[in-house]
């Protein structure tokens, strides 16, 4: 019989796991080919809007291969719902038994999201940061800052959104828990008083221009990873320093990378995967005042790794 682990059990597991370190992992092994990782499939609705992402791999040499569904209803919150949902299902790579259900709502895939944040702060964003930037209110929103406190510690938060109520409530959200939050007026001020941006939302065009951003600022653009999302107006990418991926594959079919570059290999061979950075095949942020974005759409080898730590697996 399949294990079967609900929320409050798979966090009970995670809870001495570095996450950071386990995201660097999963990005180094993507770039050395060592992940099966195939292109993600995907449900998108009008009517709630939201969608349903199905990603699945495995690690060659492992024992195991993983399906995820992930979902995403941004209407949810007016329900008193999370916005976010879904289940890991780890199976034996041998003969295709079922060997456990993680049934975490969706929660496996906000930490690692957040954390793959982190990771590429870690690797791009100036050594000092006085205010982080926030586009979003949602569940993003909040967990790339907490876990930004262990590459980039800072307690200031300058936050925009499109819908004002979610905003205050995120704005007191995290006052409670001891960060400074000013609410401002649009993207462009974020970009104002920011130089680590973190974009987290469902938007359909631009929030950010390129004459927004101040030299020495690093953006990390998590919220287009679908084909219909896009955060950053493409001058950004086009004229950024260095433009970080998750998978230069998979981005060539969504997300800002799609928008500014789709099939055009000369293009996307400029751009770094974050594994060839924390592998020191390429390199990262080099002078202070470079403008850097990571633009990251979430690769299956996130979830492979992050259902093995909860299976305590290698």
């Amino acid at each position: 019989m399949p294990i079967i682990l609900d929320l409050p059990q798979i966090e009970r597991r995670l809870e001495n796991v570095d996450l950071i370190g386990l995201m660097e992992g999963a990005f180094a092994a993507f770039s050395r080919g060592e992940a099966v990782v195939p292109v993600p499939g995907e449900l998108l609705f009008d009517d709630p809007p939201g969608e349903v992402h199905l990603k699945y791999g495995y690690i060659r040499g492992g024992e195991t291969y993983v399906v995820k569904i992930a979902s995403g209803f941004w209407n949810n919150p007016q329900r008193g719902l999370s916005s976010s949902d879904g289940l890991l299902l780890v199976f034996r790579k041998e003969t295709g038994e079922l060997t456990a259900v993680l049934n975490d709502r969706g929660r496996l895939t906000d930490l690692r999201t957040a954390a793959a944040g982190a990771v590429a702060a870690k690797h791009l964003a100036p050594n000092e940061v006085d205010t982080i930037g926030v586009l979003g209110s949602g569940i993003q929103a909040e967990l790339q800052v907490q876990l930004l406190q262990t590459v980039r510690p800072c307690r200031r938060i300058a936050v925009w959104g499109r819908n004002p109520e979610r905003v205050s409530l995120y704005a007191q959200k995290m006052r409670d828990k001891d960060f400074l939050v000013d609410v401002v007026h649009s993207p462009s001020e974020v970009a104002a008083r920011s130089r680590l941006i973190v974009t987290a939302t469902a938007s359909p065009k631009p929030l950010l221009q390129w004459e927004d951003i101040r030299p020495g600022t690093h953006i990390t653009a998590i919220g287009a990873d679908s084909a219909d999302k896009q955060e950053l107006d493409r001058s950004i990418i086009y004229n950024a320093d260095l433009v970080v991926t998750d998978s230069r594959s998979q981005a060539r079919s969504r997300g800002e990378l799609g928008h500014a570059y789709g099939a055009d290999d000369l293009a996307m061979s400029k751009v770094a995967e974050i594994g060839e950075i924390i592998e020191a095949k390429a390199q990262g942020r080099s002078a202070p005042n470079q403008i850097t974005v990571s633009t990251f759409s979430g690769l299956a080898v996130q979830d492979i790794v992050m259902a093995s730590a909860v299976l305590g697996r290698s």
